[in-house]
């Protein structure tokens, strides 16, 4: 497992080496303790991107406790509460790549381009979100308590 979770470090240091924009990373158990670059993130910015549904489309699969959003998914689970489920580094790695966590993930790597199948035009060859971006979304779901 360990040699596993260091290639994919190494995976993504590669990446940013050659710059796809995919910042390295540090698997600790089942999570990512540091966040990306060092970067500290916004809940209100988290909140917007999980509201995109041009980018992220979290809410194609997820519901989160708000009222105001229409049309959310029940494919995975419900968001409202993670913040107390989860550490932020347990959200760190599933956003990054929820195959790191569960093999059997059908959620999207939102912060990996080696070894994806299927991409469209538009991500290829650079992650979904940035390295600012997962900041912000675990920013976001870590303050959702409830």
């Amino acid at each position: 497992m360990r040699i596993v979770l260091a290639a994919v470090a190494l995976l993504g240091l590669a990446a940013a080496a050659a710059g796809q924009e995919v910042a390295p990373f540090v698997v600790s158990g089942d999570g990512i303790a540091a966040p990306l670059g060092g970067l500290a993130g916004s809940a209100e910015r988290g909140g917007r991107i999980v509201r995109n549904r041009e980018t992220a489309n979290c809410l194609i699969c997820h519901t989160i406790p708000d009222p105001a959003e229409a049309f959310m998914g029940e494919v995975g689970p419900p968001l409202a509460g993670v913040g107390a489920r989860l550490t932020p580094g347990q959200i760190r790695l599933r956003l990054i790549d929820p195959t790191l966590a569960n093999p059997d993930a059908v959620m999207p790597a939102y912060h990996r381009v080696a070894g994806l199948a299927h991409v469209d035009a538009r991500w290829r060859g650079r992650p979904v979100l940035s390295a600012q971006d997962i900041e912000d979304v675990v920013a976001y779901l870590s303050a959702l308590k409830e």
